[in-house]
């Protein structure tokens, strides 16, 4: 009968007495999106965070950019009568049927709105500038795939070194909840969960994403929310190695704050989803993602404390016991 009875989930109580030095920390953990805000603060003010991201990247963009504005030139008057005819026939089978009344005389600015509101450009000019602005983006991530991978890594590393911290600041988790979430320890229900997730993304992106991606804003918008929690957990690869968490505690961490991992993820993915700029935030999300992951750390060396002042348990095993 206890087998198949499973405990409430008990989170945490509120954050009302936290220490002087915890005091900001726990303003941001409040609301993780303010973390990619301060990645991107960081990244433009802090000269030991910029400079050596460039100095690796600035190679890869000339060249890029180059080869991106022949590109441009070449192609961008064909690539717009394509899509002026895709839009003025809506017999395609990509095309949203919405889009006919939005363009129905793309070659008219004061006539364009989008859900009434009058648009200071055209239809066939937004789609048009959303796929160069898309295949330039793939023209700079072939020059700089392997040295903004670097970047990215060594942004994490000055990030943390920044905050004065070495590689003892990571201590193993501690459980904060009072009684955590029962998540799935079978590694094959796992897989098959994973695998069935991956098949239903594609078709998502395929059947969905595609089409509204015609449409101002929204396509941006639904892909960074259906990568919200895909981005979280890739940007907190690197915490999740530092404490040397094991896949069940990851799961758990996770589940009990998967509303704060979407929120950040969302913010995360709708900046790296912008065309061409979108590079650039996937390095400061990155410093973000460290940020956050330096406030989580402080979080748990004051829970330990007061674990051990109390003669409590750290442990998962000792919190259910509870």
């Amino acid at each position: 009968m206890s087998h198949t009875l499973r405990a409430r989930p008990v989170p945490p109580p509120p954050d009302t007495d936290v220490p002087d030095n915890l005091q900001h920390a726990t303003l941001r953990l409040n609301f993780p999106p303010s973390y990619v805000i301060v990645g991107v603060y960081r990244l433009f003010t802090d000269k030991s965070l910029y400079k050596p991201a460039w100095d690796k990247c600035k190679h890869g963009v000339q060249r890029g950019a180059v080869l991106g504005f022949i590109w441009t030139c070449m192609t961008y008057d064909v690539q717009k009568r394509v899509v002026r005819v895709l839009l003025n026939h809506p017999s395609s089978l990509f095309y949203p049927q919405r889009m006919a009344r939005l363009s129905k005389t793309a070659s008219e600015l004061s006539e364009e709105t989008f859900l009434g509101i009058k648009l200071p450009f055209n239809m066939t000019t937004y789609v048009t500038a959303i796929l160069i602005g898309t295949q330039i983006t793939a023209i700079l991530t072939f020059f700089l795939s392997r040295n903004i991978r670097i970047a990215r890594r060594r942004a994490w590393d000055q990030t943390v070194a920044s905050r004065g911290k070495g590689p003892d600041f990571w201590q193993p988790y501690v459980e904060e909840w009072q009684v955590p979430p029962v998540v799935e320890q079978d590694l094959r229900s796992h897989v098959v969960s994973k695998f069935g997730l991956w098949i239903i993304g594609v078709v998502v992106k395929k059947a969905v994403i595609i089409p509204l991606s015609l449409y101002p804003f929204v396509g941006t918008v639904a892909v960074a929310a259906l990568k919200c929690m895909e981005t979280a957990q890739y940007l907190h690869q690197p915490y999740f190695k530092a404490k040397k968490m094991t896949p069940y505690e990851i799961a758990i961490f996770t589940e009990e704050r998967k509303w704060d991992y979407r929120m950040f993820g969302f913010t995360a993915a709708l900046l790296e989803g912008l065309p061409i700029v979108g590079l650039v935030f996937t390095v400061s999300n990155r410093i973000g993602a460290a940020m956050w992951a330096h406030d989580l750390e402080k979080r748990q060396h004051h829970l330990t404390s007061l674990r051990v002042s109390q003669g409590g348990s750290t442990s998962i095993q000792g919190t259910e016991k509870m």
